[in-house]
């Protein structure tokens, strides 16, 4: 690499930010199973310190995405966990309703046919509204399993018109600083139809509800032939692109660390971004990169760093394509010279960059390989195995 070629790495590097999940760092499997791990994180205070570890590894990990019900309970202060996350050098992200749990949301939650759970889910999310105001994030992250299994079931226009309702009165409570991202997902938990299916149903909505809506892209949410980038392409030319959860999947929604199964897909994503920010004189639009996968069998820490530092090399090998000479080739019609403009980006090597854009700021250039040696996740294997003997928490089988 030249020396123009690393500066615009270190510049990328500079604004991209990735968000952790507090999910990600506690013991978690799919609806056959779990295999628990002896460091999984037991507690919110545990997840805080997990992700404030994450970004003192690689300086690009500042916030935390957390789920309303799963991190706050009804007796504690917002504010505590706030603080609990500075004390390890983070902030609170996101903030997640929970809405696919309660028994009560069987049948959906914004688009159930009992308008009485449809409050219920409304309220859930005002009062996540709520926490995120006390915690100071400017986030609410929308994600629904409301959909039908059958036939006939239910009015599809009416649960339409439900959801419309419901997110244009959770709109109307946010702060002028705070923004609510619409998440879409093809199928499952529900197999007939589902309520928010794809991209356009989540514009919609999210247009509907009011111009702090924006949609949130899953890059697991696809079907398998599914072109991600042209949906980012339009939302960013429609600038109703909110954020993105990023991870990978090899058939559905399945939740592998990201770049593990096609890192092509997610580098041709960042460069509909890069692109759109150089159409518009550098300016980037505002979007939270949030990670969101399931650590089911590989360490939780380590599955982390992995999918944050490849969405790094990603995000870098990106900024190295040449906008101007690719807009050439394609007002040619030079389809081969075009392609080969952003093979080359994507096959440049940006490890030595990257690490001293890592040893820049006073980091390691290699996060995986000071984690293993800091011996962080063997403390923290004894602490949490020692804690849950006392607290009588046994990890055992369970089905979800």
């Amino acid at each position: 690499m030249n020396e123009h070629q690393v500066s615009r790495v270190h510049a990328a590097l500079d604004h991209f930010c990735i968000e952790t999940p507090s999910w990600g760092f506690s013991d978690t499997g799919t609806r056959f199973g779990k295999f628990f791990q002896d460091a999984a994180a037991i507690n919110t205070a545990d997840k805080l310190a997990d992700a404030g570890h994450v970004h003192a590894l690689t300086g690009c990990c500042p916030t935390v995405a957390v789920h309303a019900l799963w991190d706050f309970t009804p007796d504690s202060d917002p504010a505590e966990v706030a603080l609990e996350a500075h004390r390890h050098g983070v902030c609170i992200g996101a903030v997640n309703p929970t809405l696919f749990q309660s028994q009560e949301y069987m049948l959906g939650s914004f688009a159930s046919p009992d308008p009485a759970v449809r409050q219920m889910a409304i309220s859930h999310a005002i009062d996540a509204i709520d926490i995120a105001r006390r915690v100071n994030s400017k986030l609410l992250s929308l994600w629904f399993p409301d959909g039908t299994n059958y036939p006939g079931q239910d009015n599809i226009r009416n649960r339409k018109r439900h959801f419309t309702q419901a997110l244009q009165e959770c709109h109307n409570h946010l702060d002028e600083n705070q923004r609510l991202l619409v998440e879409y997902k093809p199928f499952e938990p529900a197999f007939y139809h589902t309520d928010i299916a794809d991209w356009g149903m989540a514009y919609l909505l999210a247009k509907a509800a009011g111009p702090r809506a924006k949609v949130l892209v899953d890059t697991g949410h696809h079907y398998l032939s599914q072109n991600i980038e042209q949906i980012v392409a339009w939302l960013l030319d429609e600038k109703m692109l909110g954020g993105f959860h990023f991870n990978d999947r090899r058939y559905a929604d399945d939740d592998l660390t990201l770049g593990s199964i096609d890192p092509y897909q997610i580098f041709r994503i960042f460069h509909e971004i890069h692109g759109y920010a150089a159409d518009q004189g550098g300016a980037y639009p505002e979007i939270s990169y949030v990670v969101d996968q399931c650590h089911n069998i590989k360490p939780k820490i380590e599955a982390m760093l992995q999918t944050v530092t490849t969405a790094q090399q990603l995000y870098a090998k990106a900024a190295l394509v040449n906008h101007e000479e690719l807009s050439k080739h394609q007002s040619k019609g030079q389809i081969v010279d075009a392609e080969e403009v952003l093979k080359k980006a994507f096959n440049t090597d940006v490890t030595g960059a990257i690490a001293e854009w890592r040893r820049g700021r006073g980091l390691g250039a290699d996060p995986l390989a000071e984690h293993r040696a800091s011996g962080y996740a063997q403390d923290a294997a004894r602490d949490r195995r020692r804690r849950r003997e006392e607290m009588g928490i046994k990890q055992t089988v369970c089905f979800v």
